[in-house]
């Protein structure tokens, strides 16, 4: 589902709602990935839509002057790969959000709200098994192949099992980082 399709899934009301409370109420600590990045940007002001250019594949990811400075990407280097599989993405920021991160296709790929909200719209909560299962939902295979072409999902799911140890490393990082960041306020 994406951000807006609050008809078809009524529950996104709620979830948005939640997250606006939790984050900006009460000053919970949140991390969000994909569509936890776009909720929160949601959720908090910002606007979120179909990307002019779905990201699919393993791409690069660059840590703006912010992201590169900060605690939450320490120890990355400043472009890294990582796995994306999005046709939404942010569209407008929150007020008082900073980008973290951008690629070509995607000027929002990490953003920091306050002191302890951050999201990323790739992903880096993958297993080995993670695009063989995504690859079975109709609509993620049509975006794949619509993306890469027929009989990608093999190919695809390849790349990431060659380069699930660093997804793996990096996703580790991430996360100690982030626990990090919210500890500190």
């Amino acid at each position: 589902m994406d951000t807006w399709q609050e008809d078809e899934h009524p529950w996104l009301k709620a979830e948005k709602a939640f997250i606006r409370e939790a984050v900006e109420g009460q000053g919970v600590p949140y991390l969000g990935l994909c569509l936890g990045h776009q909720l929160l940007a949601d959720a908090l002001g910002g606007a979120v839509g179909p990307s002019k250019t779905p990201e699919i594949g393993v791409l690069d990811v660059q840590l703006t002057e912010a992201g590169a400075s900060g605690v939450f990407f320490d120890g990355l280097p400043e472009v890294f790969q990582a796995l994306q599989w999005h046709s939404a993405e942010v569209t407008a920021l929150p007020e008082g959000a900073q980008v973290l991160a951008t690629s070509p296709a995607c000027p929002v790929q990490a953003m920091k709200w306050g002191t302890r909200a951050f999201s990323m719209q790739f992903h880096i909560e993958i297993e080995h098994d993670t695009v063989q299962a995504w690859g079975e939902i109709p609509e993620y295979a049509q975006a794949l192949e619509k993306a890469l072409g027929p009989g990608a999902l093999d190919a695809f799911q390849e790349n990431c099992s060659k380069r699930m140890g660093e997804f793996n490393e990096m996703a580790e990082r991430i996360y100690i980082n982030w626990l990090q960041a919210t500890a500190r306020t």
